[in-house]
């Protein structure tokens, strides 16, 4: 499992375009995870384009769902009480409720509450990196 996570990271990363090809690809990826961790990836992706577009928060490219506490997968929606958001080399709290598809290969919805900064010197205590 841990290689099929590092793909979905890789393209994530990537930030290729929406080709039919790239969808494809990543739909393959996601029906070979598990319901739960399918469901974190998918309120991943969901989470960089809302974050990316709904705040003031230039370079997002990261979004952890565990930093302070487990998320929670239930009856199909993801909550993140503390999680982070990576912008240009900094992290900021992030806590989030995603809902997804019966088949968790569609956020459905995406409301999140951008926190402060976190400060570099706790890094390490929250496994964030540069």
């Amino acid at each position: 499992m841990r290689s099929t996570r590092s793909l979905v990271l890789l393209l994530i990363l990537a930030g290729s375009t929406q080709t039919a090809l790239a969808d494809a690809s990543m739909d393959r990826v996601l029906k070979e995870l598990e319901p739960e961790e399918r469901a974190h990836q998918v309120c991943n992706l969901r989470g960089l384009d809302a974050v990316r577009k709904g705040s003031h928060l230039k370079g997002v490219d990261r979004v952890t769902t565990t930093l302070q506490k487990p998320a929670i997968f239930k009856n199909n929606v993801v909550i993140a009480k503390g999680g982070a958001v990576r912008a240009k080399n900094h992290w900021y709290f992030l806590d989030f409720t995603c809902a997804v598809s019966a088949d968790q290969m569609k956020a459905t919805s995406f409301d999140y509450k951008l926190g402060g900064e976190i400060p570099e010197n706790k890094w390490e205590d929250f496994g964030l990196w540069k």
